[in-house]
């Protein structure tokens, strides 16, 4: 197979998290890095048929590029969902194959789609049809105690013959019956070497791999292997490692951000999306509270970003009380066996 996608487009990506990569998390990510891509939450088709379309498909402008991630299994249903993910400006649908949690299951639809790839190449096939857009999958390497490489082989290749050319793949299987969805990204062990074996069959394909990547060597190391990496959880909890990615993996001039820039900005945006639909600050600065992991006085702001009694104040008020805890925190001396805060 020739490649008709360039795989720099996917060589940075934050991953799809229920509850937390919402548009206002999105946009801080933006800010820290122009080339990842970023994605929503998992979108259930029968939320978009039955749902408000607004509330789950608006997002910023400037999150661009950004793709829309669907759960679902019937092609009708995801035609739709992609059609209006076209509709309002996405630049990729992506379909959930990954996620183990009971609520999909009885759904029908995530990790135990990966039993049925026949249904997932026909659902594949209908975006397809229904769009221009790229559309793709995230999956696991198997359900279950199958861990067989035949398995996740086979998957991969019959929904790429309905015409799917990038596959992200989380590198643990999906345990679909004992194990929560926190366990399920924690317990059962990473395979890496399947999501290799996966490019090297199919050199045609983007492959990216996700699971278990929290630094810049192991991400190296995988780009060594495959087209792409895709960060979750560490993304969110230490941010600011973005602000490395688009000169180290896409060679662009390095950039000259300041934390307290980035801060304004967000700060910025919460008194935009007040006046623009009345949204408080305080489910917007949730997403920024990693900001200053790491660095001295970080403790002490986060702790006041995060102060419940602060709610009723304005953004600019709470921002100089944190920007005076973290002056005060960071001119605390530190003895050689305290940790940084």
């Amino acid at each position: 197979m020739t490649p008709s996608l360039p795989a720099q487009g996917w060589r940075t990506s934050v991953a799809p998290m229920l509850d937390w990569t919402d548009r206002h998390c999105r946009f801080f990510h933006r800010l820290l890095s122009r080339r990842t891509r970023l994605y929503t939450e998992m979108v259930t088709t029968g939320a978009l048929s039955h749902g408000s379309v607004q509330r789950h498909l608006r997002f910023n402008a400037e999150e661009h590029p950004v793709a829309l991630q669907l759960g679902g299994s019937d092609p009708a249903d995801l035609a739709l969902g992609a059609r209006l993910g076209q509709e309002w400006g996405y630049d990729e649908i992506n379909l959930n194959c990954g996620c183990p949690s009971d609520r999909v299951q009885r759904g029908a639809f995530g990790a135990c789609l990966m039993a049925e790839p026949r249904t997932v190449a026909d659902g594949v096939k209908a975006m397809r049809d229904a769009v221009s857009l790229p559309v793709t999958v995230k999956h696991r390497i198997g359900i279950d105690k199958i861990e067989s490489y035949d398995f996740v082989r086979d998957f991969v290749g019959t929904v790429a013959d309905a015409g799917c050319e990038v596959f992200i793949v989380h590198a643990r299987n999906a345990w679909l019956q004992g194990l929560s969805p926190k366990e399920n990204r924690e317990v059962p062990p990473l395979r890496y070497d399947l999501a290799y074996r996966l490019k090297q069959d199919f050199p045609g394909l983007v492959i990216g791999v996700n699971g278990g990547i929290t630094t810049l060597e192991q991400m190296d190391a995988h780009l060594a292997q495959v087209d792409g990496v895709m960060i979750g959880r560490e993304a969110y909890y230490n941010p600011w490692q973005l602000t490395e990615w688009d000169a180290r993996f896409y060679g662009d001039a390095p950039r000259t951000l300041e934390r307290e820039a980035v801060e304004e900005a967000m700060v910025d945006y919460m008194a935009r999306a007040h006046a623009e639909d009345g949204c408080p600050w305080y489910p917007i600065a949730r997403h920024m509270l990693g900001l200053y992991h790491g660095q001295r006085g970080g403790r002490l702001w986060r702790r006041v970003w995060s102060d419940h009694r602060l709610k009723p104040l304005p953004p600019r008020d709470v921002w100089a009380l944190a920007r005076h805890a973290l002056a005060e925190g960071a001119a605390v001396p530190l003895r050689d066996d305290q940790p940084q805060q």
